[in-house]
């Protein structure tokens, strides 16, 4: 039985109404405004409102006000003389309604629409799916139906839309929520440990098995069992896996005996399993074992109604996590969001809103304290900015746009120095090498940007090392002679290298043999280093060498 407040203004709808919601034994109050509702709904269960007067601007407003902190919202129904679903449809989501129903009342019509709202809310609250597009709805009537069977499910869909949190919905829906829900990721978990993982093994049945183990299908018995990313399991342990779909047998890795269990499957996979089966790398007869019950979750992109509750309830959530008062999202930052096309669905804003409320200097979140690349519409992973125009006293070779080629040349710079590089710098000081590894080191990528950034490149992001290397030398720029006279030292096959030394020290004496190498010659001795000749220049001057 739930509470359902009736607008009164319309005395003879609202008497319709009244009689409709009290033959299905709810408790109905009439209330004259939407003010009066407040106070009255907080922590009810199972609540409903019904507006039976013509609706308005003032009264949607109204709503909104009162309902901000009701995450999932009680259902609201509206009243209209429109006849048509499609106009019914429109003014229900002009003034922010669950559903419109046309006047005079069928009071059957009324009963169904009334208790079909608040099963779904009632389940929204259980469950913690929020939404109010059309595809939620959806979804919330397919947990509805398929939680209290015993047949296996699929969840499809990209990855951030939910598919756990409706898996784990089906699980609370059922008979078996007083058992175990486990749920594991099946590309998380190597090829040689998943069966012991999912089945269990003896102890013995291999190396590292020092005690007998039992698996997960073990200690979900009488549960639920979420195999996540299903289509990265391999090939044998999908053979496997059918034959324990269809008989709920199996042994443990180096059994010799069957164990039984009743565990409910729900699979998902953000993958078309389909595809997999034509290519190969899926199972057919276990797509169909697996298909039995499908549940598709769609992206947010297709359900952009949600992104404003959505936000609401991550504030919410993470303000009294990090002891952060908010007031919410300036219009334009809310703009800017329900633009965005959220390749990561809700997980993705999840993490973005629990920044932002960590983040940001003030109690609302504005435009500027957005990442850059959603206000862009993330079309690149790199950021693009609006025309920067080139400053007045800018040479003719200057290029509009030098912050982006900045951001590109430090990010190319920075790939250069990862682990292999690190481990021939080690290698290089530990035998005494005679030059230095070619890639730069961290300390001067940023020092090379400020060269970088003047060259003119059509493809920045797709530019080899080697391009980034020549391009950064000017085709002006004089190269020193050389000259009979050296100044650096004799010995250029040798580099001194001590106990102690510093890496720029190391770097110094490498220059002063590869540049007496070169016979004093800057590019032959920076192509040889695998350097920019700007590069070179500069450390010349940084370390003193003399030339």
């Amino acid at each position: 039985m739930a509470r359902v407040f009736v607008d009164g203004r319309a005395v003879e709808a609202a008497i319709a109404v009244r009689q409709a919601a009290q033959a299905d034994g709810h408790e109905v109050e009439f209330v004259e405004s939407v003010r009066e509702l407040e106070g009255r709904l907080g922590g009810a269960a199972e609540v409903a409102l019904v507006l039976t007067g013509p609706p308005d601007e003032s009264r949607a407003a109204a709503m909104r006000g009162l309902f901000e902190a009701e995450i999932p919202r009680p259902p609201v129904l509206g009243l209209t003389e429109e006849t048509h679903p499609d106009a019914r449809r429109r003014m229900a989501r002009s003034f922010d309604l669950d559903e419109a129903l046309p006047v005079p009342i069928d009071p059957d019509e009324m009963r169904v629409v009334l208790q079909t709202h608040i099963d779904r809310y009632d389940l929204q609250r259980k469950t913690g799916i929020i939404g109010r597009a059309e595809a939620v709805r959806e979804i919330l009537e397919r947990v509805h139906m398929i939680a209290p069977v015993m047949s296996t499910v699929l969840l499809t869909g990209e990855s951030g839309t939910g598919k756990e949190l409706v898996a784990r919905a089906f699980h609370r829906l059922s008979p078996r929520r007083a058992k175990a829900f486990i749920a594991v990721n099946c590309a998380a978990l190597p090829e040689s440990l998943l069966e012991s993982e999912l089945f269990g093994h003896e102890k013995g049945a291999f190396t590292g098995a020092t005690s007998l183990r039992r698996g997960m299908f073990e200690l979900a018995d009488g549960g639920t069992l979420l195999l996540d990313e299903i289509a990265e399991m391999p090939l044998p342990t999908q053979t496997r896996l059918l034959r324990v779909l269809e008989s709920r047998r199996f042994m443990r890795v180096g059994g010799d005996h069957e164990i039984q269990v009743s565990v409910r499957v729900v699979a998902a996979t953000n993958r078309d399993l389909r595809q997999a089966v034509e290519t190969g790398e899926f199972r057919r007869d276990l797509y169909y074992r697996l298909n039995v019950l499908n549940v598709h979750m769609p992206p947010l992109r297709e359900r952009r109604r949600d992104i404003p509750v959505l936000i609401r309830r991550f504030i919410s959530e993470f303000s009294r996590q990090h002891d952060r008062e908010f007031r919410g999202l300036a219009p334009e930052a809310l703009q800017i969001l329900l633009d965005y096309d959220w390749p990561g669905n809700v997980r993705e804003l999840r993490n973005l809103i629990e920044s932002m409320v960590v983040l940001a200097p003030g109690s609302v979140i504005r435009p500027e304290d957005i990442p850059p690349e959603i206000r862009t519409g993330g079309v690149s992973l790199v950021p693009s900015p609006a025309h920067v125009a080139p400053p007045a006293d800018a040479g003719a070779g200057a290029i509009p746009g030098s912050p982006q080629l900045a951001f590109v040349f430090r990010t190319l710079v920075d790939l250069k120095v990862d682990i292999d590089d690190l481990k021939r710098e080690f290698e290089a000081y530990r035998l005494g090498a005679r030059r230095l590894p070619p890639a730069p080191s961290r300390s001067s990528a940023g020092e090379d940007i400020e060269d970088a950034i003047e060259i003119d490149i059509t493809d920045a992001v797709d530019a080899s090392d080697a391009a980034v290397a020549a391009a950064a030398s000017p085709a002006g720029d004089e190269v020193a002679p050389a000259t009979g006279d050296s100044p650096y030292p004799e010995d250029a096959d040798t580099i001194a290298i001590r106990p102690g030394m510093t890496m720029e020290e190391i770097e110094r004496e490498a220059i002063i043999a590869v540049l007496r190498q070169a016979g004093g010659n800057r590019r032959k001795a920076a192509q040889a280093l695998g350097i920019g000749e700007r590069t070179i220049y500069r450390k010349i001057r940084k370390y003193g060498i003399e030339g």
